[in-house]
């Protein structure tokens, strides 16, 4: 039965399982609510690049860290466009567009995402954006022009949130998720390991992820793409183990859940990978850059599917199986 209300400590119980008895436990929750051998591929383009006022610790988008990413102005429609059309050919089913603001404004540029917006659902594709804070009114327009889902991860726990970013709170992220959700929507809320934080503080972000009224219908689990000139540019690489032990663990809390394996595949092995679709990833981002870090290419990803019997997730699966229901 999905749940809503777990406890801290049944989340800790879960999440220190032993390994092996753990990802037999969340494999075993993912054939239960999903078909394994199907996972969601998503794609995502910076569409406004650098020069963010924000000053997120890992952040190559940050203006006051030196990373070496030339600042962008908005890309232009047609050229928005063009690259969904070589995602969707390459086999993506969702593709997101995100742009280095702290928040939204209600201006041209805002018209011109919305524009864009309208553009790619028109593709047949689920379209995503990740565009900082939003009003609700914001939302709602988003909604209108066919925003079918909405990027804001809560990155880590509350707790250890102030050490990764200043320039806003987690109230901020929790009232754009409510605004979100509240247009009608879906939610991509997820996180990201390999800051400092502890495994107190990853326990505490799946506690506030899975006791939401309703589940995020997608979770990106991070692993920190360490960036030089960032504050973060010296952490230890993530374990490959952390990334099976948080995805499986989310997916036992969140079962129906799209669970994506995000940033951080350029390091792992296709075995590594593996592991994750076996612990219940069953979502990942293709194509050569996630915004402006390294990422695994559509033939590598190709190559991989063929290898493990994997195949993509038709766009609007879920909404098809309601209206059949």
């Amino acid at each position: 039965m999905i749940r809503n209300n777990w406890t801290l400590s049944e989340i800790e119980q879960i999440y220190n399982t032993p390994l092996l008895e753990l990802i037999y436990q969340a494999a075993t929750v993912h054939r239960t609510y999903n078909d394994t051998a199907e996972v969601q591929v998503c794609t995502l383009l910076s569409i406004k690049t650098g020069g963010c006022s924000e000053d997120c610790a890992y952040c190559p988008q940050a203006a006051r860290y030196s990373t070496g990413v030339d600042v962008q102005s908005l890309m232009k429609t047609g050229e928005v466009l063009e690259y969904a059309k070589k995602a969707k050919q390459a086999g993506s089913t969702r593709f997101c567009m995100g742009a280095a603001w702290r928040e939204v404004r209600d201006n041209r540029d805002f018209d011109r995402v919305i524009e864009m917006v309208k553009e790619v659902n028109e593709l047949g594709m689920e379209v995503c954006c990740t565009l900082g804070m939003l009003t609700a009114g914001q939302a709602q327009k988003l909604a209108d022009a066919g925003l079918y889902a909405y990027n804001h991860n809560l990155d880590t726990s509350s707790e250890y949130y102030g050490e990764i970013i200043t320039t806003r709170t987690y109230e901020d992220r929790l009232q754009t998720l409510d605004n979100v959700r509240k247009a009608g929507v879906t939610v991509c809320c997820g996180g990201i390991i390999g800051l400092g934080e502890t495994h107190e503080d990853r326990i505490n972000m799946l506690h506030t992820l899975s006791t939401m009224p309703e589940h995020p219908e997608s979770v990106p689990i991070n692993a920190l793409v360490r960036v030089k000139g960032t504050p973060l540019e010296n952490q230890p690489k993530v374990d490959v183990w952390d990334m099976v032990r948080m995805i499986a663990t989310a997916r036992i809390l969140m079962p129906a859940t799209m669970v994506r394996l995000s940033a951080g595949r350029t390091e792992m092995s296709v075995a590594e990978q593996a592991m994750c679709f076996l612990a219940g990833a069953n979502s990942i981002f293709a194509g050569e850059k996630l915004l402006t870090t390294p990422n695994p290419t559509f033939e590598e990803d190709h190559q991989m599917f063929e290898l493990l019997g994997l195949k993509a997730r038709e766009a609007f699966k879920a909404e098809r199986e309601t209206s059949e229901v």
